[in-house]
């Protein structure tokens, strides 16, 4: 592909219909409405209440293809930036289920996070801790983003315009929250939270009196002194829909996506922004991750998948994949979707280079990797991997490697060194647990001696599509109306699984005499 910022390229990417391309193209449509000086801002929040989660980083990348999107239809001409914020003022609700020493923070409820202690003893605060887990997992994805700290924006000025700004249209931020509560929030409820300077807690009080000419605010605090405090500075924070807003227009936000559980709330995020003078950003809304029951993903519960286990088993180009993949279909986020990402990730990239620019741009791996992806060099998948592990009962890379290179004697990939290792995790915490062998049907080891027979024939031939076909013609010969079935009694038989990849390919890894002596052993 010629580059990336080119006339050729910017006009083949106004035709895609890959979704990036789609959200890139109506942010650009807000820009000629709206025209602005400066860099456009795309900007994700985080809500470092409990430990980030896949949903939380995906939120980053998916905003990121979208940012790299809208670079190339515009050739590049308009700079961006993408602000990722931590809600870190917010107070604790609750303590989290997954952290260490929970009984130290249940003193903490509703301080604000960057004031609760952290429990894992790394950090000066809970917030600090999380923070850190965020940035660090988005640094080694090479994201380019500038991290900002809610409790910094509104300590250090940056908010301070916007809060006096929302203190003077406090009635018209009235009129559009209190619509959208039950009766009884509504008879206590401000769009401001004051922070006690007694106690340090975030609180949830009604105010007496609003002083917009002097930026102050009244109300008891939790001894019911009367207190008067000024909005700017960080003594006060926004309530999170007021707060959504009012971030739009101090910030300039151009371009923001969240989950389908803010979707009601975005009208309400808009006209707070616009009560404000500004204009609300492009929204993109997608579906939530879902746990192996499926209910949602949550960082305080700790369900699903972390970031570090899901590197722990696969690369991280198969979990951008997975957040590029249908964004607006509800996924379940659990181990067992790992192996089919890293296939599709690796089937995605050998197509890449032999489709034209403009198959290209609609190629899932053109958006993870900013339009270079690198050459296709793995040259078996990670299914077959995982059933090499499973029938030589391989503990160690070595014993893999000795397979591979008898498969495959240029495999050299670096990638396949590293799934080499994610074979062997996933293999031991996953598939080994769940092994379940089961002796075959008449008809079934009938089958299965006729395939060991035949294989004796062939010699060490590695040729997967021809003991494909072998394979087929036995089952099909052996009255398999449905040749699933036989698929599935040998996976079940010489494996102990209901599934798994072709199998001729996977006798062409793991070789035909050490297929006759896999079957030897399970027929006894």
């Amino acid at each position: 592909m010629e580059n990336e910022f080119s006339p050729k390229i910017a006009a083949l990417a106004n035709e895609a219909k890959a979704w990036p391309f789609e959200q890139a193209k109506l942010l650009l449509e807000r820009l000629k409405r709206k025209p602005k000086d400066g860099a456009v801002i795309f900007e994700t929040g985080y809500g470092p209440s409990g430990l980030p989660h896949i949903g939380t980083f995906g939120e980053v990348s998916r905003t990121t293809m979208v940012r790299h999107a809208f670079e190339v239809l515009t050739e590049g001409k308009i700079p961006t930036r993408l602000v990722c914020v931590s809600d870190d003022m917010d107070g604790m609700r609750k303590v989290p289920d997954n952290v260490p020493n929970p009984e130290m923070l249940s003193k903490y409820l509703q301080m604000p996070l960057t004031k609760v202690p952290d429990p894992f003893g790394t950090h000066e605060s809970f917030a600090h801790h999380n923070n850190a887990r965020l940035r660090g997992f988005l640094d080694s994805f090479g994201f380019d983003y500038e991290f900002k700290s809610a409790t910094e924006l509104y300590t250090s000025g940056a908010l301070d315009k916007a809060l006096l700004g929302a203190l003077r249209h406090f009635d018209d931020i009235m009129k559009i929250m209190l619509p959208t509560l039950g009766e009884e929030r509504r008879a206590t409820y401000s769009p401001f939270l004051p922070i006690s300077p007694k106690t340090g807690r975030v609180l949830y009080v009604p105010m007496k009196s609003i002083d917009a000419e002097a930026g102050t605010i009244t109300f008891d605090d939790e001894d019911g002194e009367e207190t008067t405090i000024p909005v700017t500075g960080g003594n006060t924070k926004l309530q999170w829909k007021p707060d959504f807003g009012m971030r739009w227009a101090a910030l300039g936000v151009d371009f923001e996506m969240f989950g389908k559980d803010h979707q009601s709330n975005s009208i309400v995020y808009s006209r707070i922004c616009k009560t404000l003078g500004a204009e609300p950003p492009t929204q993109f809304v997608y579906e939530l991750f879902l746990d192996d029951k499926g209910e949602k993903i949550s960082k305080s519960k700790g369900n699903g998948i972390s970031v570090e286990e899901w590197l722990k088993y696969a690369p991280q180009e198969s979990l951008a994949l997975y957040n590029f993949v249908k964004p607006k279909t509800a996924k379940k986020l659990y181990f067992d979707v790992i192996p089919k990402a890293v296939d599709e990730y690796l089937q995605y990239l050998d197509a890449y280079h032999r489709e034209d620019e403009a198959k290209q741009l609609e190629n899932p791996v053109w958006h993870i990797h900013n339009g270079k992806p690198p050459i296709s060099d793995c040259p078996i998948s990670f299914s077959l991997l995982l059933n090499l592990v499973a029938a030589a009962n391989a503990s160690n890379r070595d014993v893999l490697w000795g397979f591979i290179k008898a498969y495959a004697p240029e495999a050299n990939s670096q990638f396949l060194e590293k799934l080499v290792d994610y074979a062997l995790a996933y293999y031991q915490d996953f598939i080994l647990p769940n092994k379940k062998f089961r002796a075959p049907t008449e008809i079934e080891k009938k089958a299965i001696i006729e395939l060991r027979d035949e294989l004796t024939k062939l010699g060490d031939i590695r040729n997967g599509e021809e003991i494909q076909t072998l394979v087929f013609a036995i089952g099909k010969n052996n009255g398999f109306e449905n040749l699933r079935d036989w698929f599935k009694a040998l996976y079940e038989v010489l494996l102990g699984q209901e599934t798994g990849p072709r199998f001729g390919n996977f006798i062409a890894l793991f070789g035909v005499k050490s297929t006759i002596a896999l079957i030897d052993e399970k027929l006894g």
